[in-house]
């Protein structure tokens, strides 16, 4: 609920980063927990309050943001397509998570969260690189930001855009 308020605040990139950065952070800490706790029986709490601050983390980011984003990226042609793509592939990867993670877990022992975090990693070095802010953005400029190009003084129709990539 806060999010819808918190999104058009702060940006969604901003949030996107920040919530893939504190989940990367947790998983370490999880990580960091698990291996340590037959020396320490303290870890069990630093273990579940990072369980706590990865799902916050996930909520503020990488939750509600990827569907700000993938709705703005898109012109209203393809919009829905976008999106059942988007849908299709957190579910697919949700149930791939769901089934393998036991074996994963036995394979890998402690360290099971590392992969999270490695993963976390990419995921962070690819938004912040590639994925653009999209707060109080139309498409077109949006699809000049993909292109490289500042917009000229009359921004562009997504017809016109749509032309620009056939004579290309």
């Amino acid at each position: 609920f806060l999010q819808v308020f918190l999104v058009e605040k702060a940006g969604r990139r901003s949030l996107f980063l920040a919530g893939l950065m504190g989940m990367l952070i947790s998983a370490v800490a999880m990580t960091v927990g698990l291996v340590l706790l037959s020396q320490f029986a303290w870890m069990s709490y630093v273990s579940m309050v990072a369980i706590f601050l990865f799902v916050i983390f996930f909520e503020v980011g990488p939750g509600p943001i990827p569907w700000f984003i993938v709705a703005e990226l898109f012109s209203q042609g393809p919009r829905p397509a976008a999106i059942a793509v988007a849908g299709f592939c957190n579910w697919a990867c949700n149930f791939i998570v769901g089934m393998c993670f036991q074996y994963i877990a036995d394979l890998c022992g402690p360290y099971v969260f590392a992969i999270f975090a490695a993963l976390l990693l990419v995921f962070f070095l690819f938004a912040y690189f590639k994925v653009p802010e999209t707060k109080g953005k139309s498409f077109e400029e949006i699809a000049a930001v993909f292109r490289r190009k500042k917009l000229p003084a009359k921004a562009m129709t997504e017809l016109e855009v749509l032309r620009g990539r056939e004579e290309a």
